[in-house]
């Protein structure tokens, strides 16, 4: 597994960190830039994602309305929601894939800046027609070393999740949530910002740096998924 790891996702970000920085010599200009190429391949997964959100903003007061109908029968409950999802095309998974799909980028991405930014080991993971550069120069504009931490980083990072996370809770209905899901959005707005920071941090900045990129750009299109398009599942 970890041998296919490499191959699949490793190997294929570090030959193309090598060839953009063989054209741009900065390296943070090209985590930036990778950042954006893997945000639009990922495009289609995370606007599906988006619009799941959004449809199950909308179903919310029928969903409670069938859990306090068949509170006393799990079985009904369960066969009740599972036919409202089906009759509006929800899945309730829909919204997780975004998340699914970010771990093990970002797992992938800590192992590319290790390896790219060390150098000492460079050759071993590029891809025959791609140049060893030798040393890649881990500055960002000759201001931030992108291979160590950076507080700067960490704080902008947590400011951007906290936006993203703002965003996504003022654009849900709290007006039938229960206390855990009032709970739950509280952390979602102040903790995993704050968890983002501490995180951030302790790793290389080229990493928050990616973060920041990610989460801008997720900004603009849950913008555009939110305030842009109507809702398909309608409530009565």
């Amino acid at each position: 597994m970890g041998h296919l790891f490499q191959v699949v996702l490793v190997d294929p970000l570090i030959n193309l960190m090598v060839l953009a920085y063989q054209y741009i010599p900065d390296i943070g200009v090209v985590i930036i830039l990778i950042t954006v190429v893997v945000r639009l391949l990922l495009l289609p997964s995370f606007h599906k994602s988006l619009k799941a959100q959004r449809a199950m903003t909308e179903l919310q007061p029928k969903l409670n309305d069938l859990r306090e109908k068949h509170k006393d029968d799990k079985v009904a409950q369960s066969q009740a929601i599972m036919a409202l999802y089906q009759e509006h095309k929800v899945s309730p998974l829909g919204s997780c894939l975004p998340l699914l799909i970010q771990l093990p980028l970002l797992i992938a991405l800590y192992r590319v800046f290790i390896l790219g930014l060390g150098g000492s080991e460079l050759q071993t993971y590029l891809y025959p027609w791609v140049h060893n550069p030798g040393v890649l120069n881990p500055t960002f504009f000759n201001l931030v070393d992108l291979s160590k931490p950076s507080m700067i980083f960490g704080v902008i990072a947590g400011i951007a999740q906290f936006v993203q996370s703002k965003m996504m809770v003022a654009s849900q209905n709290t007006t039938n949530m229960d206390t855990t899901q009032k709970a739950l959005q509280i952390q979602t707005v102040y903790v995993f910002p704050i968890l983002t920071v501490l995180l951030s941090i302790k790793l290389p900045a080229g990493l928050p740096l990616y973060w920041i990129v990610t989460t801008l750009f997720a900004i603009g299109q849950q913008y555009y998924i939110m305030k842009g398009n109507k809702p398909k599942a309608e409530v009565v």
